[in-house]
Parts: structure tokens; sequence; C-alpha cells
């Protein structure tokens, strides 16, 4: 600890193992070394192809579960680290990566790999500069495997243990820690169940709790935060947000705007919370999307259920706001068809036009039905 505080920091770690292994060396200590755990082969292992022979179901299904717990343990790793030379990190190059070292591991008849919690921290406790670092530690592992591999089994194991607490130690962010413990009762529950099943579980089981706690957070989460609002217009062109209607009125058009995700779990939300049609007579809705990039087939399947109800009843649905994304995701899904009770409005450089376009349509089009004078509500 005193030495990293030094110039001489980068030999901190290694002065660390080198000190405290001699001292016990010297008096003859009754200490668990490396070598006690087994042999270190000397040398690189041999390339071997797999033998395709042994592929089945359930080695297949656990590459891939593997796989997917190391992905996420370094998704994770890159974005609690920063680059320490300020370049963003890219999930991409990180994945590529961590496929080409499998591969090149499985050839040499080497363990899946992934990003390490505990190599990061240790690299950060050893104050590494660059991404290098990584790099460089491989080296080292291939040098002493060719020749230094007799002298490492000497090495006493608490004090490997002792350098992992330390850098465990490190990396805990207490300000990081206060900030999720604040944030709510999700967050917290995340955090208190993966920190006590990185403790109590191997650490692969630990993270694929952590995922599934996440993935059930965040579709609570979706389903919750979802907002469903009117949108009333005013006479000097504006519109106000007024509470969502529990039944559509005849003859009018109804403007809604939704908050929140319309992925997963908040698209079956927006099912349960949009206005009920069965008893209005040519009711027309417009649900502005402006800012939506993306949309699930849920999202599809309500809306095509929502414009058939409508329809039943002699209405429309408009959806405006949208960009050139979504209509051609729309076109390629199919089940809307963009014909029929559905029409779309593309979405314009100003802010309100295709709605307030949407609004001017439904209108014309209530005329055109013979209702004489249509409710803008």
């Amino acid at each position: 600890m005193l030495i990293g505080r030094t110039r001489w920091s980068m030999l901190a770690a290694l002065v660390a193992v080198a000190v405290p292994t001699a001292v016990a060396a010297l008096f003859g200590a009754d200490v668990v070394t490396v070598a006690d755990a087994g042999a270190i082969p000397r040398g690189l292992p041999v390339p071997v192809l797999p033998d395709l022979g042994l592929l089945s179901f359930d080695l297949i299904a656990g590459a891939v579960s593997v796989a997917v717990i190391v992905l996420v343990q370094g998704a994770g790793v890159s974005e609690s680290t920063a680059n320490p030379d300020g370049r963003a990190v890219s999930a991409d190059r990180d994945f590529t990566a961590q496929g080409i070292a499998n591969l090149a591991a499985g050839l040499l008849q080497g363990q899946p790999v992934g990003g390490s919690l505990g190599q990061t921290a240790f690299n950060r406790a050893s104050h590494a500069r660059t991404r290098w670092a990584a790099v460089f530690s491989g080296v080292w592992i291939v040098l002493i495997l060719v020749v230094f591999a007799v002298p490492i089994g000497y090495v006493a194991m608490p004090v490997l243990a002792g350098l992992l607490l330390y850098a465990a130690v490190g990396s805990i962010r207490p300000g990081e820690i206060a900030t999720i413990l604040r944030t709510g009762n999700a967050s917290r529950a995340a955090l208190v169940v993966t920190f006590a099943g990185a403790l109590l579980l191997p650490l692969t089981t630990a993270v694929g709790l952590g995922v599934a706690l996440s993935l059930l957070l965040q579709l609570n989460r979706e389903a919750l935060d979802l907002r469903i609002v009117q949108l009333r217009p005013l006479e000097d062109g504006t519109m106000r947000e007024e509470p969502v209607p529990k039944a559509l009125t005849g003859d009018g058009v109804t403007v809604l705007d939704v908050y929140g995700s319309l992925l997963y779990a908040g698209a079956r939300t927006l099912a349960a919370g949009l206005p009920d049609p069965v008893l209005a007579r040519r009711p027309v809705v417009v649900l502005r999307l402006r800012g939506r990039t993306s949309l699930g087939a849920t999202f599809y399947r309500v809306i095509a259920d929502y414009a058939d109800q409508l329809s039943g009843r002699g209405g429309r649905l408009y959806l405006s706001g949208l960009t050139p994304q979504l209509l051609g995701q729309m076109r390629a899904a199919g089940t809307l068809g963009l014909s029929g009770p559905v029409h779309p409005v593309p979405a314009t450089d100003i802010i309100g036009a295709s709605t307030a376009e949407a609004v001017h349509e439904a209108h014309a089009w209530l005329v055109s039905r013979g209702a004489e004078s249509p409710d803008p509500s």
C-alpha cells in the first residue's frame, strides 16, 4: 500500500507477493503455496482441434449459457470502469474481442474467458494507465509458464488472497452505492440480492441471478412507469394535458400521448389504459408517437386490436409523429397494413404539426361520415 503511493507503484504488487513469500520460506512457516493446489505445467499448450463427436444439446446449451454470462459480466465491467485514456466504451468491440479470445482459448485447450472483475480491480489497484495492462498480463502469464513455472509454485496462497482482498476493497465506490440505495426499492433490491449472491453463490450463478432480477425489475418498471394523457387542443393552437377518459365519446376526436416505454410490459399497460370505445359511435383516436425510434411486436398487436375495436364502432385510429424508421418497421410487421382502421401520419420538423394534421384529417373524415359538428375532444 505504501509503495503504491510512490513512483515505484507499478512494482507494488510484485513486492507484495515476493517479500511475504520470501519471509515465509526463510522462517519455514507452514503456509499453503500455489504448488499445493497442483503443479504448474511448463511450456505452452499445443493447439488441438475440437472433437465434433462430443457435440450434444446439453453441451451447446451449457456453452450458450456460459457465453451469455461471460458477455454480461464483461459488459458490466466495461460500464463500471472507464478506459484510462478516455475512449468511449464499445460493447460491440468488447464482445468481438471476447469471442476471438475464446475461439483461440478453445483451440489451445483453455477455459472460457471474459471481462474479469478481479483482474480489473487488481489492475486499477496496481495503477495501470492504459488498456495495454491486460495485454501485458497475458504476456507475463506466457513468460511464467515457459520460464518461471517452478518458482511461482512457492508463492504463498495467503499473499494472493490478501492482494485480491486489497483490490476488491479498492474497487468499492461508496458514492455510487449510496446513490443506488437512494434511487428506490427496485435498485436497492437488485444491489442487495446481487451482492449476497456474489458472496454465497458461485460467481457465474450470481451473475445469472443478477441478470434475471434486473430483467424482472425492468419489466416491472416498464409496466409501472407508463402514463397515458389526453391532449386537449386550445384556441391558441397549444394543447393541454388532462387525465385520459375511461370511455370514448361518439363523433369525437380524442388525442392521446404516452410517457414511458412501449416495449414488452409497457405495451400491455398501454392496452389496459386506452379509453374504451364500446359505447361510442364513430370514435376517432389520435395516438402521438413522436420521439419513438422503435416499437415491438407486442405494441403492434395491441394497436391492431384497438384499431379493430374502433373500426367495429365505425371509428378510426391515427398514429402521428412517425419517423421513417417506424413507418418502415410497421410496413415490415405486416399486421397493421397501414390501411383500414389505422392511419399513419409522418413526423415533420415542427413539433406538434403531424398531430395537428391528424386531428384535421379526423375532423374532415367525421364530417364526410355525416357528423355535423365533431367534438374536438
